[in-house]
Parts: C-alpha cells; sequence; structure tokens
C-alpha cells in the first residue's frame, strides 16, 4: 500500500512537468502511461516491488545501474531511452553534478592513477573485442570525434576527414617523425605516412588494437614506416617532429595532466607541433555530468576517467611547457558522431549481442545514445588544441587558419 501511495504521488509528479512518451508496466501486470503515442515510444518494466526504488528516486546513474543489472527491462530506442531518463531524473529537482573524484583530499594524496591501474581500466574499455567495436565504428575503426566539414557526410568520409584535418593542422610534411599517442587500430598513423609521407610510431596499452593495428600496417604494406607499439607513453624515448593524442587523455587523470603534459615536451623535438584531441567537462568547477550520468560512466563505462575543464587544461600544458596556438570547439561533432554509433549499434544489435555478453551490450546501449545527449545539451566538450614548446621564435608559427582549410 505504501509504495502505491509513493508511485500515485510520483505520477503526478511527472505528469505534472513532462509528457513524456513513455509506458511504465508493473510486476502485478497493471500500467501506467505517461505519454500520448500509441505505442509508447519508451516502455519500462519493473519486474518486482524491489524495482520501484530506482524508479521514485531516478538519477541517470540508478536509472543506469538498474537497466544493466535488470533490476529494470526497458525497450525502446536509445535515444528515446536517455529522453526519458534524463526527464524522470530532472523530475527530482535536483541538477546539482556530484564532485569528481579529484576533488576528495584523500584521492588527491592517493592518486588512482598508476601503470597498473590505467592499464586494467584500458584494457576494460577497449578489449571487449576488435569485432564489437566494428559493429558500430567506420570501416577504419575510428573511435574519435569525426569531422563533418559539410554536415551531410557519412561516417566513414568524416573520420578521414577528421584525420585529414588533424594532420593538416599540425602541418605534417614528408619525412617528419609522429608519435601518435593512444593509436587505436591504427587509422591515423596510415593516414600519416600514406598520404603526408610521415615516419610513425603508435602506442596502445589495449592488446586487442596492438594486434589489429600491426595487422592493418602488414596489409597496407608500410611495416617500413609504422611501428606500433604495446608500449606506456611514459616509456617512449627519442624525439618527434608531430605529436598526436587523440581520446587519450581523459584517462591521465586531472591531478597528472601537468606530468602528462610535460612528458610531451620532452618528446617534442625543437619547432615540432602537437595536437591534443579530447573530451572536456562544462563544469568549471570539474564535477561530474548532472544527475549522476558521470558516476555511471565511471562505475561502468571508464574506469578512472577524468574530465578537465578547458581551462584546467591550457593551464596544465602551459605547466607542462607547451604553448596553446589554436584552440578549435568540435562539441556539435562528436553530438553527431554519438548519435551515428548509436544507431549503428542499434542496426547492428542482433550480432552484438551474440558476440557480447548482456549486460556488456545494456552497457554500451545506453552509454553511446547517452554521449550523445551529453554533447548536444554541452555536458561535455571536444577540442583539439594545437601546441609547440613555449617560448620559441614566433616565426615558426603560421600567420592565419587559412592553411587548415586548404
Amino acid at each position: 500500500m505504501f509504495d502505491q501511495i509513493k508511485l500515485s504521488a510520483w505520477t503526478r509528479g511527472v505528469r505534472e512537468k513532462f509528457n513524456l512518451p513513455l509506458r511504465v508496466e508493473l510486476w502485478n501486470g497493471d500500467h501506467i502511461d505517461l505519454s500520448p503515442d500509441k505505442p509508447p515510444r519508451v516502455k519500462i518494466r519493473v519486474p518486482s516491488p524491489g524495482g520501484l526504488r530506482y524508479l521514485l528516486s531516478p538519477s541517470l546513474d540508478r536509472l543506469g545501474e538498474a537497466y544493466v543489472e535488470g533490476a529494470l527491462e526497458i525497450e525502446g530506442h536509445a535515444a528515446d531511452m536517455i529522453q526519458v531518463g534524463n526527464a524522470l531524473a530532472e523530475s527530482t529537482g535536483k541538477p546539482a553534478r556530484t564532485p569528481n573524484r579529484v576533488a576528495s583530499a584523500a584521492l588527491r594524496l592517493v592518486s588512482p592513477h598508476t601503470r597498473e591501474k590505467d592499464a586494467e581500466a584500458i584494457r576494460y574499455h577497449y578489449d571487449v573485442s576488435n569485432e564489437f567495436y566494428s559493429q558500430f565504428l567506420d570501416p577504419a575503426m575510428v573511435y574519435s570525434c569525426a569531422y563533418f566539414e559539410n554536415g551531410d557526410e557519412d561516417l566513414a568520409t568524416a573520420q578521414v576527414k577528421k584525420i585529414d584535418h588533424i594532420l593538416t593542422k599540425i602541418g605534417v610534411q614528408p619525412g617528419h617523425t609522429l608519435l601518435d599517442i593512444g593509436c587505436g587500430w591504427g587509422a591515423l598513423v596510415i593516414r600519416a605516412a600514406q598520404k603526408f609521407g610521415a615516419r610513425c610510431v603508435g602506442v596502445t596499452l589495449s592488446e586487442k588494437q596492438f594486434e589489429l593495428a600491426r595487422e592493418r600496417v602488414a596489409q597496407a604494406g608500410l611495416q617500413d614506416r609504422i611501428e606500433i607499439r604495446l608500449q606506456d607513453y611514459r616509456d617512449v624515448g627519442g624525439e618527434f617532429d608531430r605529436i598526436t593524442s587523440v581520446g587519450m587523455f581523459e584517462h591521465v587523470g586531472v591531478q597528472h595532466l601537468a606530468e602528462y603534459f610535460g612528458r610531451v615536451d620532452k618528446l617534442l623535438a625543437p619547432g615540432g607541433v602537437v595536437m591534443n584531441h579530447g573530451i572536456t567537462t562544462s563544469d568549471i568547477e570539474q564535477r561530474s555530468s548532472p544527475y549522476g550520468g558521470g558516476d555511471f560512466i565511471d562505475k561502468y563505462v571508464f574506469p578512472h576517467g577524468e574530465l578537465a575543464h578547458l581551462s584546467t587544461v591550457i593551464r596544465t600544458m602551459q605547466e607542462g611547457g607547451l604553448e596553446v596556438r589554436d584552440v578549435e570547439n568540435l562539441r556539435r561533432h562528436y553530438a553527431r558522431t554519438c548519435a551515428l554509433w548509436a544507431e549503428n549499434f542499434e542496426r547492428n544489435a542482433e550480432r552484438i549481442r551474440q558476440i557480447a555478453e548482456p549486460r556488456t551490450f545494456r552497457i554500451w546501449h545506453v552509454y553511446l545514445a547517452g554521449c550523445a545527449y551529453a554533447f548536444a545539451h554541452d555536458w561535455i566538450s571536444l577540442y583539439q588544441i594545437v601546441c609547440g614548446k613555449a617560448g620559441q621564435d614566433p616565426a615558426q608559427m603560421p600567420w592565419s587558419r587559412r592553411y587548415m582549410y586548404q
């Protein structure tokens, strides 16, 4: 009886604020229609009375946990599920972001970012299987924000344009040495060698990525110009004319960014250029995403992942010995990229269910669409930042940005 009273109050509260495309189906056969659509676009089935606690206190991390662990059964397209979940979380009237883990004084003293922890986190996220990622990425398997120059490109074209945009921005020339930190499945170094004539080293901590990247380099006949290493960036030696880091620095940890950029500076040859392409938080205090979205990602998707605010990134670059030369916001591009990934994921859902555990399927089902929502609503962003060594002769710098878009 008490649960029924709370459920009735919850239903009235949601209806007063939102018109959701949602039906809630209870364990006893009853249902609650909150949707004007027939049939509703999203259904949440509560298989037992215990599942009600997730609906009655519906933060994004709690709803996500309930879906992943099977306490709630949710049907619908992922984008609709995320829209409904965010509205339910908003209905609680608690939009505040939770503190980022680095805000804890204790964790400032005992950082979770050791070499072992970082490698473990990378393996957890990236070593699901290469076939798994192939079901929603483009054929080159580029797992980072694409670049939609005109807005009408397909995903594969936009990913090639992104790589060319990066390599053009940093002025890669034939004979240049290039280090790609977090090289993924090798798409950037292969393009840099084939089209731009660079000699490349790509490093990753993912064994699955390492194996396939080496295969792809061999298939392209580029073994003499590209070396793929299973190696921590902190163990790389030598100097490079150009350095790229695409979708990697999110794993470093906010407290270690100055150290990270300092290592990049040591690896950069005099007159060299580096680009950092990575996700940032829009929250100046660097707290987690609203309504617990960041807590869900930290628990289920990116262990130990941390997002810095753009201001922190620029400051720590300077502390590491680098001068920021150009900053470009690609938030709109990443919202589009994640939306296309989510569509591909659902299009290939049957195959993904065959190759991945049910729990893994549910995690990624909501994660990709949730990221699209977060980028679209300015919770997170994506910046490409071009740097050189601080204190260099300005004659090394171009007069304008025209060369980036030729």
